[in-house]
């Protein structure tokens, strides 16, 4: 997984207040979560930017007033209007205590079913794993060359090393649907083949 440096500063007052003049002073509001006690802190929106907006997931390299821990995103809150980031949660990690996790999922290849006029479409963007974070990849590669017209990908059928994926296994995670188009030609070869 990439890695992000992130500094924050410990946050005095916690009341509805406080927080309110943090979010003013362009700071975000955060809380990190997992290790002896929860620390409350605020990182600028400019830092944060990079880390909030990518489809990549990051082990974050946090520093908080010097103390220097390694995180990953838990949990976002956006403002439902203006959408500008309300609140952060993190949770401390370490090399013995598994995680879950969302991956982003990437399809490669060229699939039989979209040579023969189907489209692909990506039903799940990420998958929920659980493992230690430094076996975790930075996505789920999926070959989907042999994936035929109407055909489907479960999680069931996908595996990564040394991680378990908690999603349902009959979930769909890829498939190939059938097009107008491939349909029509469908409909043409069986009535061709019947004559």
């Amino acid at each position: 997984m990439k890695t992000f440096e992130l500094k924050g500063t410990v946050r005095t007052g916690l009341g509805k207040k406080a927080t309110k003049e943090d979010r003013s002073s362009e700071n975000v509001p955060c809380v990190l979560y997992g290790g002896a006690e929860n620390v409350h802190f605020t990182s600028t929106t400019s830092d944060l930017r990079k880390l909030i907006y990518s489809p990549d997931v990051f082990v974050v390299n946090l520093d908080v007033d010097g103390v220097k821990v390694k995180a990953i995103m838990k949990a976002l809150q956006f403002h439902p209007v203006n959408d500008k980031v309300l609140h952060i949660d993190f949770l401390q990690i370490t090399e013995d205590k598994p995680v879950v996790i969302e991956i982003p999922v990437k399809l490669e290849g060229l699939a039989e079913g979209v040579k023969a006029g189907g489209k692909l479409a990506l039903e799940m963007r990420k998958l929920k794993v659980k493992g230690i974070y430094t076996q975790v990849p930075e996505s789920i590669n999926i070959d989907v060359t042999e994936l035929g017209l109407g055909k489907t990908i479960q999680v069931g059928k996908v595996s990564v090393p040394n991680l378990d994926i908690l999603n349902a296994k009959n979930a769909v995670v890829a498939q190939v649907k059938l097009t107008r188009a491939a349909r029509g030609a469908a409909a043409a070869a069986a009535a061709a083949g019947k004559k």
